[in-house]
This record gives structure tokens, sequence and C-alpha cells, in this order.
């Protein structure tokens, strides 16, 4: 895998449309940075939907798994907390 590009938010505001582009045609999500922290990235929205998806699967996953256990309840935000961890 090739490695993202990283920009700061004012790089791409100048050129916002081909940061899309690439997004869209060649598949190449663009990290952004402000302030020298990385903050947000552009992705395609075919990526978008395959992570939302992935993380609907580990949400049921992870719930399945807790009812399986009988173990003591857990609140949603933990389950949430937990599964946008192993995302990342």
């Amino acid at each position: 895998m090739t490695q993202m590009p990283i920009e700061s938010i004012r790089d791409v505001r100048a050129h916002l449309a081909e940061v899309v582009e690439r997004a869209d045609r060649d598949d190449q999500p663009t990290v952004i940075t402000r302030r020298g922290k990385q903050v947000a990235a552009v992705v395609s929205i075919d990526v978008l939907r395959k992570y939302q998806q992935w993380e609907e699967r580990e949400i049921n996953r992870i719930i399945d798994e807790r009812m399986a256990n009988r173990s003591p309840g857990v609140p949603i935000e933990d389950v949430m907390k937990e599964t946008l961890a192993r995302g990342e």
C-alpha cells in the first residue's frame, strides 16, 4: 500500500476538487492536518460505506458475544468505545 498524502487544511482548501478526485477516482485517501496534528481524512464514499458496514458487523459481533457469555450488562457506550478502538 502506498503512503497516504498528508496535507494541511490550508493546502487542501486550495485544491479541494483535486483531493476529492484522488479519493474518488484513484481510491487514494488524504490525511488533513491542522497545526501539524492529523484531524481528518478525505476518503471515497466506498471506503466510508465499507467502514460503516464493518463497524455495524463488529458491534453486532460484540453484542452476540456478550449475550452468549451471559455476563453482566455492558452499557452500549462501552461497546461503541471498544468497537471504535479496535478499528484504529
